[in-house]
């Protein structure tokens, strides 16, 4: 008898926990918010250095006089940077290759007749009110390509920190007037989610062109515009 009463405690006891409503085993932290906003911070600044990729691409019946004769070219590029002022870390290599020429004959098949060299390098260029100068001097110097030019900030986590300050107090000010339209009072922050991150847009004015007689490349690096979105969630005071 006393087994069978005992079994029938812990049954008893089963089903009462069982019968415990799911809200009631939620976290405090899970309860539903009351006001959710989005906020928006953006802030311009204008790039400080900018990349710019560029390059020699030779062609010869072989492949030791295309290597030497892009080695050579490439040399006078490199050099030509660094009596600019171009530090040698701010010079990468990003693509060397030496490869067949074929050409198609009248009959389809393909016919080897040389070898091309590509050295291309990325280079950091610091001195913003001479990008231009840089490009033409790289071109003077044998370069056969220049391009992928794009503008930079050293210090764009910080620029960001601030379109996040102001992204909270847009949405702060948007929940406020909600609060207030709806005669309640606002109470604290309950999360933050931001959405995406910032893409930094180039500005319109912004142009490259190629040297014709002694006119510089005309440069123009503008502004860019850092933005952040981020959804908020507030409580109602009560």
């Amino acid at each position: 008898m006393v087994r069978i009463i005992f079994a029938g405690a812990i049954s008893a006891l089963i089903a009462a926990a069982l019968a415990v409503p799911v809200e009631a085993q939620q976290p405090q932290s899970d309860r539903q918010t009351d006001i959710i906003v989005t906020g928006e911070g953006t802030i311009s600044a204008a790039p400080d250095y900018a990349e710019i990729t560029g390059g020699v691409t030779t062609k010869a019946k072989t492949a030791k006089e295309a290597s030497d004769a892009n080695a050579k070219l490439m040399a006078a590029v490199i050099a030509a940077l660094r009596d600019v002022g171009i530090a040698q870390k701010d010079i990468a290599t990003t693509q060397f290759s030496v490869q067949p020429v074929y050409t198609t004959q009248s009959n389809t098949e393909s016919k080897l007749t040389g070898f091309s060299a590509s050295n291309q390098v990325a280079v950091n260029i610091r001195q913003m009110d001479k990008v231009g100068d840089i490009a033409d001097r790289m071109v003077a110097a044998g370069a056969t390509n220049i391009g992928n030019l794009v503008f930079q900030h050293s210090d764009a986590s910080q620029l960001l920190d601030q379109a996040r300050e102001a992204a909270v107090a847009d949405a702060r000010r948007k929940a406020e007037l909600y609060a207030r339209a709806s005669g309640v009072t606002l109470g604290r922050v309950l999360w933050i989610s931001e959405n995406s991150a910032y893409t930094p847009f180039s500005s319109p004015e912004r142009g490259m062109m190629f040297r014709t007689k002694a006119v510089e490349t005309p440069i123009a690096s503008g502004e860019d515009t850092l933005s952040v979105a981020i959804t908020v969630g507030f409580d109602i005071a009560r």
